[in-house]
């Protein structure tokens, strides 16, 4: 026996859901059982779910894993199966792998590496495995090898590397390659990032390259928990070679990816390859029986990049497929009706309008319109669609209300999108209840409001008056409503409480604005690549056409965003260096005036960037209320999985004079610049 059919499974689940995530395990074995594959590995902490928070202290939640253990352990006939779950040992919490091999459990090997940095909090709940150390843990009476174990099956080695356990230097797969193993499994519960996904693309290579062995590694799918969004993203390779990697972003419940591995030509590398094994005590392996069919040579496997992997639009193409999944998930998990969006016909609103529209048909391209239908099952108002457009009118709602300050142009720009995807428009004025708001204020106070002396009060009327309506509108159909909010306006509180906050959740708030509106264009004149054809929304042209603006001051006063704030380009430069990068006031103002001291002057970067960490430090308790958002990159700001900041602060205020100090001693030094803007 030389050659060996092995896949890597990929499966959508959901935190404590122990039917269906028990359920998509199960089809992801007999999917590779008809295969004919011999040893398949599944994502890391799969039948539990990763993101359980800290319910994973409950005693119930591993007895409860244990249980689908069992279930999956009976399906397993004739197969080899990694699959994860949390394990209670000693009175210590473990992220384990369990090996079982033809209805029997082998063993459990526990990560060893966890992941504390970002998102991840996995030191909070488990305790990392010793490396070397080997014990017996007591289930149903029975004893089970746990720990840094290799796997030996009728001579066929197999270790593992659990997600963040290949991420670090000094990686398992080194003591592995030691111990002689031919191939490496690794269970991932490793959340989207943009281009992320070349990374782990780098990590399996090497791992397989540089530890002589045939590397399977796969990741979980969708929006398991609310925020991590997964792509799916499963690799097979041998020898520093990818063999086969997984279709990302699907709308599957499961899928597999297969190869054949050769045995004879990994251990070949190791034997030409490896000085010396310091490895003496054997207590680390385990050996069981398992009969390996004999299978003939395959043709070479090459792994393909996907169609929209290959383009030079990546970023806009991860973007849509990642929150589109996202949307959909988050959808069907809360049994929700479908999306509610107050569609002011500006770039953010319409963002979210025009991913919705996507959701639906990048889903039609994913699994068809029937199994989309199936899976919103419970929504009735589906069920005789017949169109992309049937689902839309269902499904997402959107609604325009305009007061005395909003313009024809981003009434166009509404009603031309919602006509563009095919979703429910409605078209209401709501000019009589802000000024009804406004006149039993003024009765109260004694005095008339104006725009001279009460501007801010006077905008942010306008946008929280909107804000009953819409979600009066949002119960009446169950629907989820959203939140437009970018990360730009989040970095700065330009934003108002209760008004254009208000919503279920935030898509865009994990992107900037400078950047949405780029990708708007994009997915107007370009859109996502798919089987050969191109999925636009032609219906964005009038946005893209428009200058950012509230609209919520009077028209002749021609508010725009930019002009409230800073240069959108300038102002995400500027959060990068300042929040992911955490530079003092004064190296900020040295970075972005390198950058941009031919574009404007030395007193306009100065003015900007001090308005930036006092908008910044004084609005953390606004980025503390946002509707739950994805996390899509390292930039993100969100309090309760990324980005903390104190409520109440100094302000940087002795920080921001020893800036004033340094720009005035510095004065000229870089140039003259643009005057103006």
């Amino acid at each position: 026996m030389s050659f060996i059919k092995v896949a890597s499974g990929v499966v959508n689940q959901t935190p404590m859901a122990w039917e269906s995530n028990t359920k998509h395990i199960i089809q992801a074995i007999g999917e590779a059982k008809k295969q004919d594959v011999s040893l398949i590995c599944l994502p890391e902490l799969c039948i539990s779910g990763y993101g359980c928070e800290d319910y994973f202290f409950a005693a119930d939640l591993a007895e409860q894993a244990l249980k689908c253990l069992h279930e999956i352990v009976s399906e397993t006939a004739g197969i080899i199966v990694a699959v994860g779950l949390p394990v209670r040992h000693n009175n210590s919490l473990y992220n384990t792998a369990c090996l079982i091999a033809n209805k029997q459990i082998i063993g459990f090997y526990c990560k060893q590496n966890l992941a504390n940095n970002g998102i991840h909090y996995e030191a909070r709940w488990f305790r990392p495995w010793p490396a070397g150390l080997v014990e017996s843990i007591e289930i149903d009476q029975m004893l089970y090898p746990i720990g840094d174990i290799i796997f030996d099956l009728s001579g066929v080695r197999i270790g593992f590397e659990i997600c963040e356990d290949a991420w670090v230097s000094n990686r398992p797969g080194r003591r592995h390659y030691e111990r002689g193993v031919d191939i490496i499994l690794n269970p991932s519960a490793s959340h989207f990032a943009f281009h992320k996904f070349m990374t782990r693309e780098r990590l399996v290579l090497d791992g397989s390259r540089s530890f002589g062995c045939s590397y399977i590694y796969t990741n979980l799918l969708g929006n398991e928990a609310g925020r991590a969004i997964y792509d799916g993203d499963a690799m097979i390779a041998s020898n520093g070679e990818m063999l086969v990697t997984s279709d990302r972003f699907s709308y599957e419940d499961h899928l597999i990816i297969t190869a054949v591995v050769d045995t004879d030509n990994t251990r070949l590398n190791q034997l030409q390859n490896k000085i010396s094994s310091s490895i003496k005590d054997k207590t680390w392996r385990v050996s069981a029986r398992f009969d390996f069919p004999e299978i003939d040579p395959v043709p070479q496997q090459i792994a393909e990049l996907e169609a929209f992997e290959k383009g030079g639009a990546l970023k806009e193409e991860e973007f849509a497929r990642a929150v589109s999944l996202g949307l959909f998930d988050y959808l069907r998990k809360s049994r929700s009706n479908g999306f509610t969006i107050s569609l002011s016909g500006g770039a953010d609103s319409c963002a979210c309008t025009a991913l919705c529209g996507l959701m639906i048909r990048l889903a039609d391209e994913s699994i068809g319109l029937q199994r989309f239908k199936e899976k919103l099952s419970y929504i009735k108002e589906i069920h005789s669609a017949k169109t992309e457009e049937d689902l839309a009118l269902a499904l997402v709602h959107n609604i325009y209300q305009r007061t005395e300050n909003s313009s024809n142009d981003t009434l166009e720009s509404a009603q031309s999108l919602a006509e563009s995807i095919g979703s429910t428009f409605y078209n209401i004025n709501i000019n009589g209840l802000v000024e009804t708001y406004k006149s039993l204020i003024e009765e109260q106070i004694g005095r008339q409001l104006s725009w001279r002396t009460d501007d801010i009060a006077l905008q942010n009327i306008q946008a929280r008056v909107r804000a009953p309506g819409v979600w009066l509108l949002t119960n009446l159909s169950n629907h989820l409503l959203l939140a437009t909010s970018n990360r730009s306006e989040v970095a700065v509180g330009y934003a108002t409480m209760d008004g254009d906050t208000a919503g279920s959740i935030s898509p865009l708030a994990g992107i900037d604005k400078h950047y949405l509106r780029q990708w708007l264009r994009w997915l107007e004149t370009v859109g996502c690549e798919v089987k050969g054809k191109h999925i636009r929304i032609e219906g964005l042209k009038k946005v893209n056409s428009l200058q950012p603006t509230a609209e919520l001051r009077p028209l002749e006063l021609n508010q725009t965003d930019e002009a409230d704030l800073m240069p959108y380009d300038f102002l995400d430069a500027l959060e990068k260096v300042a929040i992911r990068d955490k530079k003092s006031p004064v190296d900020c103002y040295k970075n972005v005036v390198v950058r941009y001291k031919d574009v404007y002057s030395e007193s306009q970067i100065l003015g900007w960037t001090e308005r930036f960490f006092k908008l910044w430090s004084r609005n953390q308790w606004k980025r503390e209320r946002y509707a739950p958002s994805f996390h899509l990159d390292d930039l993100n700001l969100d309090p309760r999985s990324w980005c903390r900041f104190p409520i109440l602060s100094g302000g940087f205020e002795k920080e921001l004079e020893e800036l004033r100090h340094y720009a005035d001693g510095n004065r000229g030094r870089y140039g003259r610049g643009r005057i103006g803007f």
